[in-house]
């Protein structure tokens, strides 16, 4: 079996790469990093090692690489005869990488032979959006032969991977837990062998949870953590008001979600423990600039911490924990980060209702802008 992997990097070799090799899969990495793709070309193989007290590594064989733009024919040709591509590229580069998949794509037209195509990125539904921009390259009739034998089932993925410091630069430290789930609604064709992979009929259920547990307790981490004065996410997680205002965003995006999808209550505590103990872990070390990157695409409308605000607010609910996080990410201002700079110049040359619209895309009088505009002058 071949796979065919978009995205070389830390997510891509220690994670994706891993558990495709696994599953038996001779995996072949396309990348723009010639650095990288060379590396990959010369070694035989890699390490992944666990962040964790027992020290676990794993050997990663049966793999190469291939300039996305230099090895462009080789990778067309690996293309036209995969069982199976996948991408961690990052969501805006989806419609970077989308015309080499759909030039291939062509070519399997006389063929028909299925193919599953995936995205693992860290977003909502990105295979529905690399198909988009997919399809744009067919006409009418050649998409629908197409979608007789091409996949495009949705994907959600979870895995620490902190910055790296390893010798080799292939091998890759990443934490023990992981998950990676797929919608079983999006095949049309037969579902690919992936060990380790979750299956599952009812994704959104899996992605807002996900993004609602890890990602919203992530960034509470962060911004609370940031505002204390911690380096990394690991030492904000030892300060006791840290961690009360972790465990309390997550009752509240718990409340939501059991709500909303049925989860039973005592496995999703769990679930949340087992997230905790994640960001808690003393063999990791997660810097706070990191998890707290990019603060105005954190505060989006359907993001982690306006989101699960929002849908307890048109519950009827005050979300009092979320409310504080979103103010503590207001005042992230990391002069390292280009988002944490023009969200400071937002707040500075609007009146604070209408920075706040324009930053959540709520309306200046929505109720929860109200509330956040409260906590933020306190």
């Amino acid at each position: 079996m071949k796979a065919v992997h978009f995205g070389a990097g830390n997510i891509g070799r220690g994670f994706i790469g891993q558990l495709l090799f696994n599953s038996g899969y001779e995996v072949v990495f396309a990348d723009v990093n010639e650095e990288l793709i060379q590396q990959l070309k010369a070694q035989s193989s890699y390490t992944i090692y666990y962040a964790e007290e027992e020290k676990r590594s794993f050997e990663v064989t049966n793999f190469t690489g291939l300039h996305s733009n230099h090895d462009k024919n080789e990778l067309l040709s690996a293309l036209k005869e995969t069982e199976l591509i996948t991408t961690a590229v990052g969501a805006p580069v989806l419609k970077h990488i989308a015309p080499v998949i759909a030039e291939a794509l062509k070519l399997r037209l006389s063929e028909r032979k299925s193919v599953a195509v995936i995205a693992c990125e860290n977003a909502v539904n990105a295979t529905d959006t690399l198909k988009e921009h997919i399809a744009a390259a067919f006409d009418e009739q050649e998409w629908k032969q197409l979608s007789q034998f091409v996949s495009f089932p949705n994907a959600a993925v979870d895995r620490i991977v902190p910055i790296q410091s390893l010798e080799n630069p292939l091998d890759v430290l990443v934490e023990p837990f992981y998950e990676w789930t797929i919608d079983t609604s999006g095949f049309t064709g037969p579902v690919p062998v992936i060990e380790g992979a979750h299956f599952v009929d009812n994704l959104s259920a899996y992605i807002e949870r996900k993004l609602y547990t890890v990602n919203t307790g992530h960034a509470a981490a962060a911004y609370h953590g940031y505002a204390a004065g911690y380096e990394t996410v690991q030492e904000a997680m030892q300060d006791e008001q840290v961690l009360a205002e972790v465990k309390n965003v997550l009752l509240e995006t718990g409340d939501l979600l059991i709500g909303k999808y049925s989860f039973h209550p005592e496995e999703h505590q769990s679930y949340i423990e087992t997230t905790i103990y994640r960001y808690q872990n003393p063999e990791l070390s997660d810097q706070i600039t990191r998890v707290a990157r990019q603060p105005l695409k954190k505060l989006g409308l359907k993001e982690r911490l306006t989101s699960p605000a929002v849908q307890l607010f048109e519950q009827g609910k005050h979300p009092a924990a979320l409310i504080r996080v979103i103010t503590a990410a207001l005042r992230y201002n990391e002069t390292s980060d280009e988002e944490a700079l023009e969200l400071q110049k937002i707040l500075a040359e609007q009146p604070l209702p209408e920075a706040l619209s324009k930053i959540t895309s709520l309306s200046a009088d929505h109720a929860l802008i109200k509330e956040i505009e409260k906590q933020y002058q306190r």
